[in-house]
């Protein structure tokens, strides 16, 4: 077969879409994807996997050396091996949400809570309206409060649904760990504080007489037992702050034609740019005077274990070939 003749071995796409998947901090276990399950749904990304829109100006970069063994008196090249594992990619979040702020920024992510008229301001909130309870029955779609307390929201407001503080430390967070709490003096002993920076929040879509239907299924899942729910007026994140961000990562270039490309990284932390500087947000013009704004994320690829063979990766590139596409 000559190079005139091979078909759709050129994959083509407009745009690149990312999804990611919360790790368990605790295990060190990363969400895994397995290309040998099939075609990954777009728009019906299997559990745990979570859609975060599309991204653009997608940039890899292998950071890892390769070093020479030599032996004998003259020092004749007799191997190589890795040295100095390295690689990290930067992209543009082209939707904002609580996910796309909180990895971008690397650090905690706090959602502003209602807060009575009086209260002191502060940049991340002051103190709240208290919780409403949440009833055990409730799913990660459907909120039950209960006929009477249902009338505390309305349709359209953003519930951040968690336990108390009770003084714990280490994790924080529903499903998935939001924070990390060393001395609970830190957090002024605020029975709030989970539910500042927790990343299971929705959008009330509808109500009933005793629920709240949310638009989004919660991102960490049910809520726990003994959650509250409050209102959400804003997401605010910081630059600094002790906490980083660690997620399984995958982004997929759509086959327009010819086959699809996947990037998996197992384990990605938030960290500096590629460049000495980063710049945080981008100004996209659409049509003068109006410009949309692009949330720029940069990662650190961390190291993961392959179980098939014990090989140390950081990043794996799957490629399905179209139908009937030459394979080589």
């Amino acid at each position: 077969m000559n190079a005139t003749s091979r078909p759709a071995m050129t994959p083509v796409s407009r745009r690149m879409r990312a999804y990611f998947a919360p790790m368990d901090r605790q295990s060190g276990s990363p969400a895994i994807f397995d290309p040998a399950q099939g075609m990954f749904l777009l728009d019906a990304p299997p559990a745990p996997w979570l859609d975060l829109g599309w991204i653009d100006n997608f940039e890899r970069l292998s950071g890892t050396k390769t070093e020479l063994l030599r032996s004998g008196t003259r020092g004749v090249v007799s191997g190589q091996f890795r040295a100095d594992l390295n690689a990290r990619l930067e992209f543009n979040f082209r939707q904002w949400g609580k996910l796309q702020m909180a990895l971008a920024c690397g650090s905690e992510h706090i959602n502003v809570l209602a807060t009575r008229a009086e209260v002191s301001p502060k940049p991340s909130g002051g103190n709240p309206v208290p919780g409403v309870a949440v009833l055990p029955e409730s799913t990660a779609i459907e909120i039950v409060f209960g006929v009477g307390a249902i009338d505390s929201f309305s349709v359209g407001d953003i519930l951040a649904i968690d336990v108390d503080y009770e003084q714990e430390t280490g994790y924080v967070g529903t499903g998935i760990a939001a924070a990390y709490v060393q001395d609970p003096a830190d957090v002024k002993h605020d029975s709030n504080f989970v539910r500042r920076v927790t990343f299971n929040v929705g959008r009330i879509a509808e109500k009933t007489v005793t629920a709240a239907v949310l638009g989004q299924p919660l991102p960490g899942g049910a809520p726990a037992l003994g959650a509250s729910a409050q209102k959400v007026t804003a997401f605010v994140d910081r630059e600094g702050g002790s906490f980083f961000q660690e997620w399984s990562a995958l982004f997929i270039a759509e086959e327009d034609s010819g086959g699809r490309v996947c990037f998996y990284y197992p384990r990605l932390t938030a960290t500096g740019a590629l460049k000495s500087e980063i710049q945080r947000e981008q100004f996209v013009e659409i049509a003068e005077p109006l410009s949309s704004m692009a949330l720029r994320a940069s990662f650190l690829a961390l190291p993961y274990t392959d179980d098939n063979d014990g090989q140390v990766v950081v990043c794996y590139r799957s490629y399905f070939p179209a139908p009937m596409a030459a394979v080589y």
